[in-house]
């Protein structure tokens, strides 16, 4: 028999509805970049300590990191609902973290209300700085997961999906250093570092036939001097390079390294190389928890597809966390199909009725699970067997 939501648990959603939506076409019209979403914690903290919840800021030594807690009657475990809520620079919430915000909380706070005295902890984290900043990697380095038991989260797409696998990721900067000249009346006593970024992004398009169809390889020249008329003496380039496991991203990065030496070297520049966040470790999804949250949204007329090869996600920082203990990052669908991520059309549609009806609905199914989780003892247990059990990442696509 597939579960059902709760009435209660459901009414008490549908009643938060209105606050949902003001708070996430709120935090839509004040986008914040990584580590700089400051009016959101106000927000979203503010509504969580009025709610009953004890909350810390500036956790694991991050200002726009959170924690609000819950504390049920008995003990039990810790259940954390994760929120994201940074916004892409320049083009905004092109990819819907304000929904994720707005929806995480409303189903945390539907939770509380209904079950007042469930077992256990519940747990809201509020992760800044998903966006090429690692703040789940670097909360996760810093206890902040200690004790959590489970993590659930959803995020926005082009389609509903119930887990999808994603790439482990590098973000990479390279600095090419080089010699300052006249442009016209002494080029040769100059060597151009914007030359060796040139060189180097043609080095990379010239690899892209050699690589796994699984890797990713793209970047912008950041910096490329400051006039036509003077040889760069600096270029900065940053790029993403991206495989379908830690492991395989490891065997492409030296082959990338290498590409930047010998742009280096060609030119007669040097090159210095960082990555500028955490590593990002591919997903471990927990399919326990992701099929129970399908059937809970089955129910409320949403279908969740299963992961399929032919639909890759990009990186984020949830597969550190989900590689440390059972996770679920499923898709709920706002727009039409194939409209791309980080575009002006999903940053339309993370605001339209569409996408606030369907994070209404995840959502109910999202804190359903949660209160599966704290009071079910044998789901707790498969999922913990499940995780256990996953001593390798699966394929792309695999995912069972």
């Amino acid at each position: 028999m597939k579960p059902c939501v709760p009435a209660d648990l459901h009414a008490a959603v549908r009643e938060r509805r209105s606050a949902l939506e003001q708070l996430s076409l709120d935090l839509h019209e004040t986008p914040e970049t990584r580590f700089e979403e400051h009016y959101a914690v106000e927000q979203l903290a503010g509504r969580l300590a009025a709610a009953g919840f004890e909350v810390d800021k500036g956790v694991a030594g991050l200002p726009t990191a959170f924690t609000a807690t819950h504390r049920g009657a008995s003990d039990g475990p810790t259940v954390a609902v994760l929120l994201e809520y940074d916004a892409l620079p320049g083009i905004g919430h092109a990819c819907g973290h304000n929904l994720i915000a707005a929806g995480g909380l409303t189903a945390a706070l539907a939770a509380a209300a209904t079950r007042p005295d469930h077992p256990g902890t519940l747990k809201v984290i509020g992760t800044p700085g998903e966006e090429g900043g690692g703040g789940k990697i670097l909360m996760l380095e810093r206890g902040v997961f200690s004790g959590v038991d489970a993590a659930v989260m959803f995020h926005p797409a082009d389609r509903s999906l119930r887990a999808r696998h994603a790439l482990a990721a590098s973000h990479l900067r390279l600095t090419f250093h080089g010699t300052a000249a006249h442009a016209a009346k002494a080029p040769w006593d100059g060597r151009s570092a914007a030359a060796a970024a040139q060189l180097f992004l043609t080095a990379v398009d010239s690899m892209r036939q050699f690589v796994p169809p699984t890797a990713r390889i793209h970047g912008i020249i950041a910096h490329g001097g400051a006039a036509p008329n003077v040889v760069p003496d600096r270029s900065e380039v940053d790029i993403f390079v991206r495989e379908a496991t830690s492991a395989a991203l490891d065997a492409l990065l030296p082959r990338v390294l290498a590409a930047a030496d010998g742009s280096a070297l060609a030119t007669g520049t040097t090159v210095e190389s960082a990555e500028t966040a955490p590593r990002y470790a591919e997903r471990n999804n927990n399919m326990v928890m992701a099929d129970r949250l399908a059937a809970y949204a089955a129910g409320l007329g949403l279908a969740l597809e299963p992961p399929s090869p032919a639909n890759p996600a990009g990186s984020s920082d949830i597969g550190n966390v989900s590689i440390e203990l059972p996770v679920i990052h499923p898709y709920v669908q706002i727009c039409p199909r194939d409209t791309p991520g980080h575009s002006v059309p999903m940053r339309v549609a993370a605001r339209s009725p569409r996408a606030h009806d369907a994070v209404e609905t995840i959502t109910t199914a999202m804190a359903a699970l949660v209160l599966d989780l704290l009071g079910d003892p044998d789901l707790l247990a498969a999922v913990r067997e499940e995780f256990h059990a996953s001593t390798s990442r699966p394929a792309p696509g695999q995912e069972s």
